[in-house]
């Protein structure tokens, strides 16, 4: 009857370990550090990047990957994951078939860029919605190249949201 007790007590702990070390990358950031954007609501942009130092960033998009990218040269990527657009799921962002432009809006930007595991899928996303498919080197190549002008849209857009708040404020 012991044995049959301690067993349990040792599986239930050892369950309890493996579920607290396989914490999902929303879960262990559940925010973007850059722009505050909750990561499991942009999961199909999502990035995760795990530096050689053993520290690891969330970002809600492309985007502000490259902020911390940009931010933290000293610092060597050893993995660069992001959201498949289609399944949410992290893959390899290197491997994935980037879509940039088109129709459909971005995160974070004026020029979207989405990434899909699957070519065929990106190709299908490009029927319905444009764009062009490329690699991961041109996809965050863009993102640098748009930063100027993305980080202007979004100081211009956080303006207004908090204009209404400034004539509540004043009277």
């Amino acid at each position: 009857m012991k044995r049959i007790v301690l067993g349990s007590i040792l599986l239930m702990a050892l369950v309890s370990i493996a579920f607290a070390t396989t914490a999902t990358d929303t879960e262990k950031h559940p925010s973007c550090q850059y722009c505050g954007m909750d990561r499991g609501k942009f999961a199909h942009s999502r990035m995760l990047i795990d530096y050689d130092d053993n520290t690891s960033i969330g970002t809600c998009s492309l985007h502000c990957a490259a902020v911390d990218l940009a931010n933290h040269i000293d610092k060597t990527p050893r993995t660069i994951f992001v959201g498949d657009y289609a399944s949410k799921k992290l893959i390899d962002a290197e491997k994935a078939f980037w879509v940039i432009g088109g129709g459909k809006s971005g995160v974070m930007t004026g020029n979207a860029k989405w990434a899909f595991e699957q070519k065929t899928v990106a190709e299908q996303f490009i029927k319905e919605n444009g764009g062009t498919v490329v690699a991961f080197d041109v996809a965050i190549k863009a993102a640098y190249e748009d930063m100027y002008k993305d980080t202007k849209q979004i100081r211009e857009r956080r303006k207004m949201k908090r204009m209404p708040n400034m004539k509540n404020n004043s009277q």
